[in-house]
């Protein structure tokens, strides 16, 4: 099977510490600058499953690197460059404590919660009489609590304020930039014949300054559909076709796992291994518009120290 990159334990100049993440292990080079080396991890009901997916980090990478180029005018963001292709450095910034989570259809977690009767997601109303994967009329707001470790939590908009999370001129903006960011990325899928369902964003601040951090738009934060025969599969109460991690969440429902207490996460074969790669390869080709170029995954880890050390000697 072709190699993945599931561990990194660098040791760059100036480096204060790392964060191994679910997915990304974050270098603190000197609280000045972070280096996100993105692995082939990944995660499903916020556990890390046993194997990696072949080229997925830089599919992640890529695509968030891209992204963040195109919303920039919107909000700052982090990015500094990406002198290799796991990798983005950036500005190291104070991350705020929530996950601005955006839903514009009725689709995965929210319809779990609808299903089971609930017409409220994080305070938010959620009308009767809807559908799986219907669209909203106006996209939810539904953030989390940033977990370093296990699930992140829904959380109303009223609780973040009232518990000092965020302030609420803060959170304001926040939301601000959450709607002009999910309107940004909806109008970029719609270009390549897509529909963005829902995603998440995460901000940060430096010398007093918001920054967007983290990816954005990747399958591992966003969920697309198809808009090619959306509406009729809609009518049939047919499963949307779509490019996420949920279908992979789906395989993990049906092998008896959803990451609860005493559950094992199934092994994954080597043919499911390579479809999985094979899908976030088709994401990036469709989303991107551009040809996916593998990069060379002989030596990963070697590939990287050489390319950030190189980078980090010219800043």
């Amino acid at each position: 099977m072709t190699k993945a990159l599931t561990r990194t334990d660098f040791n760059f100049p100036k480096q204060k510490n790392v964060y191994h993440g679910k997915v990304r292990d974050v270098y603190n080079i000197d609280d000045q600058y972070l280096v996100m080396v993105v692995s082939d991890r990944i995660s499903a009901f916020d556990v890390v499953l046993p194997e990696g997916i072949p080229y997925k980090g830089q599919v992640l990478n890529q695509i968030a690197a891209k992204f963040l180029d195109a919303t920039a005018d919107i909000v700052p963001n982090w990015k500094i460059a990406t002198p290799d292709p796991n990798v983005t450095v950036g500005h190291h910034c104070e991350p705020f404590k929530v996950e601005m989570v955006i839903r514009g259809y009725l689709t995965g977690h929210a319809w779990r919660e609808y299903r089971d009767g609930k017409r409220s997601i994080c305070g938010v109303p959620m009308p009767d009489g809807m559908v799986e994967n219907q669209k909203f009329e106006q996209p939810l707001l539904t953030p989390t609590t940033k977990a370093d470790q296990g699930h992140d939590e829904d959380i109303s908009r009223e609780a973040i304020i009232e518990q000092g999370l965020v302030s609420k001129e803060e959170y304001e903006m926040l939301e601000n930039y959450t709607r002009q960011l999910f309107q940004r990325g909806t109008e970029i899928a719609a270009e390549k014949g897509l529909i963005l369902v829902d995603t998440k964003y995460e901000f940060g601040k430096k010398d007093g300054k918001i920054y967007l951090i983290d990816e954005i738009h990747t399958p591992d934060s966003s969920r697309y559909f198809y808009a090619d025969g959306y509406e009729e599969r809609l009518k049939k109460g047919e499963s949307q076709k779509q490019l996420s991690k949920e279908f992979v969440r789906q395989w993990l429902i049906e092998n008896g796992f959803q990451g609860k207490a005493g559950q094992k996460a199934p092994a994954m074969n080597a043919d499911f291994v390579s479809s999985v790669s094979e899908r976030y390869i088709e994401l990036f080709e469709n989303i991107t518009g551009d040809s996916f170029v593998k990069s060379e995954i002989v030596d990963i880890q070697s590939r990287i120290e050489k390319n950030v050390n190189a980078f980090l000697s010219s800043i």
